[in-house]
């Protein structure tokens, strides 16, 4: 078991690392890397409480894992929200850090009072240490304020779907997925006894999912950074008629595709490769890709050649 808390303190250590050489653009995101640092400092804790020998030095293990543990579903609130286009007020912020560090001092109180463990014993299993604990008065203290996180981040998600806000629903979805993940496992490991902490795994799990999601979206628009253009253009044929235009002379057994057309439709409106961007909730380089196909489909070389082309009879 050991090992295993090795390799995954290991691979939580690689996580802020790629941060910093992957995550340029978006270092504007604390709350990433702070989810990061959490849990590096979580399995931390895991890996020396594996290693114990003495009930005070797991007890010490412990509250470094716990010191990571707080923080974690804070994070990924923070981080969701962030990606369900909501932010909040600094107090609010404040606030959920100070409830973070008040459920860390009661786990402070371990081995002083018996407000949050009655009493703890150190066992060694499949060449681990382990506590196994008996729980005080204060331990459900904990329960709520796991659970309080879960439900929130499902609110935000779920007015996130209905109001079609912040980024695209299908990374909505991924990130109800996390959710879910993570309380299914934290619910197992409340109700069965392990002798591996497997929330070690989901937290590493949700990080990789973090990481991907603002990597693949780091240079995300929103409609919002997009500034306003001063420029008014007069036409005389509409959307439509130059869609069709361009459709009827495409050369012959070329399709466009669904995406292809919608982004040829704002092209033709005049809007810039970012206004494209925001408008589908995709990033520019996904632009620039249907673009590209778009321009070889169409047999043009550019943008001027595709709006010449939807004036052509």
């Amino acid at each position: 078991m050991t090992v295993i808390y090795s390799v995954i303190f290991t691979f939580s250590l690689l996580l802020p690392i790629g941060y910093y050489l992957f995550m340029r653009k978006n270092q504007s995101e604390p709350w990433l890397l702070v989810l990061n640092l959490s849990v590096c400092v979580v399995n931390l804790g895991y890996l020396l409480l594996s290693l114990s020998r003495t009930v005070e030095f797991a007890l010490v293990a412990n509250k470094i894992a716990y010191c990571g543990q707080v923080f974690v579903p804070f994070c990924m609130f923070m981080i969701i929200s962030g990606l369900c286009g909501f932010t909040y007020k600094k107090w609010v912020k404040y606030v959920l850090i100070g409830a973070a560090m008040l459920m860390f001092a009661l786990v402070l109180t371990t081995g002083h009072l018996d407000w949050y463990y009655k009493s703890v014993t150190l066992i060694q299993a499949d060449g681990a240490a382990k506590l196994v604990k008996v729980y005080g008065f204060l331990h459900p203290v904990n329960l709520v304020y796991v659970l309080s996180y879960f439900v929130a981040m499902f609110v935000v998600i779920g007015v996130s779907l209905k109001k079609r806000k912040g980024q695209s629903q299908k990374l909505v979805g991924l990130m109800f997925a996390v959710v879910i993940g993570n309380i299914g496992m934290w619910i197992v490991e409340k109700l069965i006894t392990w002798n591996f902490e497997f929330l070690s795994v989901s937290y590493l799990m949700s990080e990789f999912v973090f990481f991907f999601a603002y990597w693949m979206l780091q240079d995300y628009v929103h409609v919002s950074d997009v500034p306003p253009t001063s420029i008014v253009l007069v036409d005389s044929m509409t959307g439509a008629q130059k869609l069709q235009t361009v459709l009827e002379n495409l050369p012959e057994q070329t399709a466009l595709t669904s995406k292809e057309k919608e982004v040829l439709e704002l092209v033709l409106e005049g809007k810039s490769r970012k206004e494209i961007a925001a408008l589908l909730h995709v990033s520019e380089n996904t632009v620039k890709t249907h673009l590209t196909h778009l321009y070889e489909k169409c047999n043009v070389s550019g943008r001027e050649e595709l709006l010449a082309l939807s004036y052509q009879k």
